[in-house]
């Protein structure tokens, strides 16, 4: 039984809620618990889709910085490689996969998202994007990868150097999202979608979804040890721990 992971399932949709204090702030046991929750769907027949949300105003703040900041070493390495582990199980999931974006999504909760087949996000004064890069930290090839799908190459390069936050309707514009609605019917649309998707043939689906997928995956799978360990040496440095005990201070005014 998850305790971070809240599951529910409905005429054949999987809804997996991350449910973690106010934010949805992400801890090593709770990526854990997801990736769990992940393989059971993936392996359980009568699943054909998954809808991943949030709770009101937060689909999550990304990583704890707070509790990941008292890590020890063998603690964060191990964190980084969970995290790499669940984005590869998350785009390498072979059935519909929806983000039911319920408000707050920067960082680590924007990465869940564009890991997901379709993205609706929930109207309201809410921001979304990977603004890693100015809180020293680095984003690895696989992320960009993925951020490019949705934005291009392009944009996502200028973007994530910059470590914009996109209102909702800057990211519907961008293509980050795909779909605004009211944060009351969003649950709606995300099960109008996964219902859509559930129709088509399941094989031909799925495995057109992996075709398209095919060289991020692998790419993920082969850089895994060389981003663990970019991710790891700029963590324990100095200038990075001064900049994450500021963003800790501020957090916790």
């Amino acid at each position: 039984m998850s305790e971070f992971i809240h599951v529910q399932a409905n005429d054949h949709i999987t809804y997996l809620g991350l449910d973690r204090g106010k934010s949805n702030a992400l801890h090593l046991q709770m990526m854990q618990e997801l990736i769990h929750e992940l393989e059971n769907a993936q392996k359980d027949p009568s699943v054909e889709a998954i809808v991943l949300h949030g709770k009101e105003g937060f689909f999550s703040a990304g990583l704890d910085l707070i509790t990941l900041y008292n890590y020890n070493e063998e603690q964060i390495k191990s964190l980084w490689e969970t995290f790499i582990d669940l984005i590869y199980t998350l785009a390498a999931f072979p059935k519909p996969t929806i983000a039911s974006v319920t408000g707050h999504a920067p960082a680590g909760g924007c990465v869940l998202a564009i890991c997901c087949d379709y993205r609706i996000m929930a109207e309201g004064e809410f921001i979304i994007g990977l603004n890693e890069v100015p809180i020293g930290l680095i984003v690895p090839p696989s992320i960009f990868e993925l951020y490019s799908i949705w934005l291009g190459q392009a944009a996502a390069y200028r973007h994530l150097l910059d470590g914009k936050l996109f209102s909702p309707s800057e990211a519907l514009q961008a293509g980050l999202v795909d779909e605004l609605v009211p944060a009351d019917r969003i649950q709606t649309a995300a099960t109008r979608k996964a219902k859509y998707w559930s129709q088509f043939e399941r094989h031909a689906w799925g495995t057109t979804k992996l075709n398209m997928r095919q060289v991020l995956l692998q790419h993920i799978k082969e850089t895994k040890t060389e981003a663990t360990q970019q991710m790891l040496t700029q963590w324990w440095k100095p200038s990075t721990r001064q900049i994450l005990k500021t963003i800790i201070d501020n957090l916790k005014k």
